[in-house]
């Protein structure tokens, strides 16, 4: 192809539409994040708030779901940072979904090696075969005592006062659900480190953003608490989707129920520490997204949902931003190597493109100051984050516009499971 056919295609005011999307959604985006979670964090974080976190009378029994599979290496550390929660009225199950390792041997010795009457007790729930996390919840959601369940993953550890700050939430028959604040404890990597960033500045931040919007994309897989009949109320967890939490976070929303986020409910958890774990676990999360914008598409049938039209629009266009991404580096790359230098790219870096780095330097450091309350050690790995925008925008932008058309035009059937990933990539 000629430099000439570049040309006309650098000419089209298609091209020129994608310029300025490309363009202008980072930085509308990124203000608007900025100025909603600002609001939040002047509403809900800043002074005191200790009246609202002080339950009277009896708290209300709080039951602990950990699914597991194959956690061998991990369970005790979790079981012991549960059960040094400082709440009065608490039970631990575990459900099991056929583990392949020592995982049930490891939780049978840490219960014997307590106190028969120790606090909180303990349940181990086995199921003979493995269907998935989904299906481990739902089958062990109807066996819970209480009348509040926390979902928590098997590799994650909880901060001591975890429900002390989600029980105080429920004081609102309107509340399903409140998320809590996950922060990455796996920081050897310098892909840990940035998925550390992005979670105290993206993740974080947009949470933030949501509840003053009124509605959040996702409770976060690695915690949630719940109550037990709202769950039951919306046929608790879908199988057959890639990600289970957004799909159970929307049903919930679409039912009238309010979830939150709690911003001082900390939890410990591990990212993938490599390349391979890391593209695999978000090729799914990307599938799964997808997979929520096509089964719930008819939010916009309902005003009812109205108050989930900004998630929605917020996703969807994230994801053309993915495509726009990749589809204009893929161009530039290829005219340039014909020499052809098209609008848009220059060996001088563009006023536009620096205004595009700045506000994002901006959008991550109002997530560290944020965040540095929760993780004070979170500032010192901050100069990690001037590569967020060119390694980890680009690649997520390259799994998102991988992995969507899956999530989008394949059916899921009734009885179709997503099933665990392997003992050999247990952060996938």
């Amino acid at each position: 192809m000629t430099p000439d056919r570049f040309s006309l295609f650098d000419q089209h005011p298609l091209y020129a539409l994608l310029l300025l999307f490309f363009g202008l959604y980072p930085v509308v985006s990124s203000l608007t994040w900025i100025a909603t979670a600002v609001q939040f964090y002047w509403r809900r974080e800043r002074g005191d708030h200790e009246q609202f976190y002080t339950l009277t009378g009896e708290p209300p029994l709080v039951s602990v779901l950990i699914p597991a599979y194959s956690e061998e290496a991990v369970i005790r550390r979790t079981l012991e940072g549960v059960c040094a929660m400082r709440y009065p009225r608490f039970e631990v199950v575990v459900v099991d979904d056929a583990s392949t390792d020592g995982t049930v041997q490891a939780i049978e010795e840490f219960r014997s090696s307590r106190a028969p009457d120790a606090h909180p007790p303990i349940r181990l729930i086995q199921k003979r075969h493995n269907e998935g996390k989904a299906m481990a919840l739902n089958d062990a959601i109807p066996c819970l005592a209480g009348e509040l369940v926390l979902i928590l993953d098997a590799d994650a550890y909880p901060d001591p006062d975890l429900l002390r700050y989600l029980v105080p939430h429920f004081r609102s028959a309107r509340v399903g659900a409140v998320t809590g604040n996950p922060k990455v404890a796996n920081r050897e990597t310098f892909l840990a480190k940035l998925q550390m960033i992005e979670f105290t500045s993206i993740v974080s931040l947009l949470r933030r953003a949501q509840r003053v919007w009124g509605r959040i994309l996702t409770m976060s897989g690695v915690v949630g608490l719940f109550r037990k009949s709202a769950l039951l109320d919306v046929q608790l967890y879908a199988p057959e989707m890639a990600t289970e939490d957004i799909d159970i976070s929307w049903k919930l929303q679409r039912a009238r129920y309010d979830v939150r986020y709690e911003s001082n409910a900390i939890v410990w958890m591990q990212v993938p520490p490599t390349l391979g774990r890391l593209w695999k676990q978000r090729m799914r999360w990307a599938r799964g997204l997808s997979q929520i914008l096509r089964r719930h598409r008819g939010v916009w049938g309902d005003l009812g949902d109205r108050r989930l039209w900004p998630v929605v629009i917020e996703a969807t266009l994230s994801v053309m931003w993915a495509y726009c991404a990749v589809l204009l580096t893929v161009f530039w790359i290829v005219s340039s190597a014909v020499g052809h230098l098209p609008r848009g790219i220059s060996p001088i870096p563009l006023w536009w493109g620096m205004l595009i780095a700045t506000l994002c330097i901006a959008q991550l450091a109002t997530g560290v100051l944020l965040e540095r309350k929760y993780d004070p050690e979170v500032v010192r790995y901050f100069p990690v984050a001037v590569f967020y925008p060119i390694i980890y925008w680009m690649l997520m932008a390259l799994i998102t516009a991988l992995a969507t058309p899956t999530g989008l035009f394949t059916k899921t059937r009734p009885g179709e499971v997503t099933r665990w990933r392997t003992e050999r990539d247990p952060f996938a």
